[in-house]
């Protein structure tokens, strides 16, 4: 029996072990960059902030512009009302058309008299000096605030200074050059001084007089007397009127006839009384400085802080000064 041997096949060598193929996997992210919001309106914001604080600062300035204006800048506006009405004033007398009563007439140029119209409040009708206390001013037509700002005023339902009647003069005790603060000064026997259209009036004071105290007797027909009134009190803090009764002791000149009395004045005329006319006029100045803060406050937000202060100071200053301008209006008009 024949046994076939079948050749083995060749030993192969022995395989290494394959590496292990990982998972697969999720694709690693790639970072991405992170979103960006949107621009947060940065003005914006910074306005928020910023409105207030500045509010309250030009609220302070305002208040403080108020009291510089009452205790300076009135004085200065004084002065140089009072230089404009001597030199009008002086003008009148030259020509011989300085008023005499409540009407001043108006000449054709033939000379003949044309029309007669009220004497316009804030026209210069007199001088008054008083050397005692060292006073010479020129006193306006008209007792409300605003005529008072210029100078003493001339109560329109009275005389003028130097007639037969009482002619009663109104002036400021602090603010606005303050004519009248050393009314209380003044003694029996000192003399007071007046020009007019009709010539230079002297009187004698007789004495001072506050609320309750008895006023003099009546005048007798063709006499005269002049009473200045002011504030009592403290500067700035009027608790009362002062009254300075003086008697003529030059001869009275005639009185034109009377056009209108005291039931034709306005309440603003009284003494220690207030102007509600500067009501208007102070509410557009203080819009006016609303809208001119919005735009400063507006601007700091895009310019910055000293480019803004240069272009808006000057502005709001002068919106200032105009607030505090008539807002003085409504003060009592002796104080």
């Amino acid at each position: 029996m024949t046994v076939t041997i079948q050749p083995s096949p060749a030993a192969s060598p022995p395989r290494e072990p394959a590496a292990p193929v990982p998972p697969p996997s999720t694709p690693a992210a790639v970072p991405q960059p992170a979103a960006t919001p949107p621009p947060a309106s940065q003005p914006s914001i910074r306005l928020a902030l910023q409105v207030p604080g500045i509010a309250l600062s030009i609220l302070a300035v305002v208040a403080l512009g108020f009291v510089v204006h009452l205790i300076l800048v009135s004085q200065l506006q004084y002065q140089r009302n009072q230089q404009t009405a001597f030199a009008d004033f002086r003008a009148e007398l030259a020509r011989g058309t300085a008023p005499v009563g409540q009407t001043r007439a108006e000449f054709t140029d033939s000379g003949e008299v044309a029309k007669e119209t009220v004497v316009e409040p804030g026209s210069p009708v007199a001088v008054l000096q008083i050397r005692a206390i060292g006073l010479r001013a020129v006193v306006v037509e008209g007792t409300s605030g605003e005529n008072l700002r210029q100078g003493p005023g001339h109560r329109r339902d009275s005389v003028l200074p130097g007639q037969a009647g009482t002619s009663v003069l109104m002036g400021r005790r602090s603010s606005y050059g303050g004519p009248f603060r050393d009314l209380d000064l003044l003694l029996p026997g000192d003399q007071i001084k007046v020009v007019t259209g009709q010539g230079e009036h002297t009187y004698v004071v007789r004495g001072l007089r506050h609320p309750g105290e008895p006023a003099p007797a009546p005048l007798a027909a063709g006499q005269g007397r002049l009473t200045l009134t002011t504030a009592d009190g403290d500067p700035f803090i009027p608790r009362d009127i002062l009254r300075v009764d003086a008697d003529l002791v030059t001869p009275a000149q005639p009185a034109p006839p009377r056009k209108f009395g005291a039931a034709a004045l306005p309440p603003a005329e009284a003494a220690m009384a207030t102007d509600p006319a500067a009501w208007t006029p102070l509410m557009l100045w203080g819009q006016a400085l609303l809208l001119g803060t919005l735009a400063v406050t507006y601007l700091r937000a895009r310019w910055g802080g000293w480019q803004t202060w240069i272009v808006g100071a000057p502005v709001l200053g002068a919106f200032g000064f105009a607030i505090a301008d008539q807002a003085a209006r409504l003060l009592p008009n002796l104080l």
